[in-house]
């Protein structure tokens, strides 16, 4: 089975709160295929509160991943955090069509939370990834010095020459 690591047991565990902590890398992005991120040190706490009849799952996760700026392509290390809530009940069949609920058959001793935890930081993870050195203006690159000479030279403001052609306009305004 893929990422035996990430199974919780939970038969075994008694009724309440219980930890679980994940150092999640670059690999971890592989095994599913996506190879976005240049690097990634990413920390996921789980707090799994167990009672009678359900679990409830509440993730956390916190650290950096390294990509390539959409405007310089230059690689920069992007800052994220995610939260993510999941209830796991019992039923007769395995059902995951809700994405807050998931139902487990009776007989499951363990869930996998991988795939939980995978669309989490890549739905942390923003659609447009700026460089914060071009904000404020602290990034050297020659993809941005290009940008910059290409820029639209700035129109020069003539509000004080008149135009003839609508000085007879303004009187219809100013004649009433």
């Amino acid at each position: 089975m893929k990422h035996k690591e990430y199974n919780i047991p939970f038969s075994g565990l008694k009724q309440g709160k219980h930890d679980f902590k994940y150092l999640i890398e670059n690999t971890f992005f592989e095994s599913f295929g996506y190879e976005e991120y240049n690097a990634t040190q990413i920390s996921v706490e789980i707090v799994m509160n167990k009672t009678s009849t359900m679990l409830e799952l509440e993730f956390k996760a916190d650290g950096t991943v390294n990509v390539a700026c959409d405007v310089t392509s230059e690689p920069f290390d992007l800052a994220i955090e995610s939260m993510l809530d999941l209830v796991v009940k019992f039923g007769d069949t395995y059902n995951d069509e809700n994405e807050e609920i998931l139902i487990l058959p009776h007989g499951e001793h363990q869930i996998n939370v991988a795939q939980y935890i995978y669309e989490m930081l890549v739905l942390a993870v923003p659609q447009k990834r700026v460089h914060p050195g071009i904000a404020d203006g602290s990034l050297q690159s020659p993809a941005l010095d290009r940008l910059n000479a290409l820029r639209p030279k700035e129109v020069k403001d003539n509000t004080d020459k008149n135009d003839p052609r609508w000085d007879a306009l303004k009187k219809l305004i100013t004649d009433k």
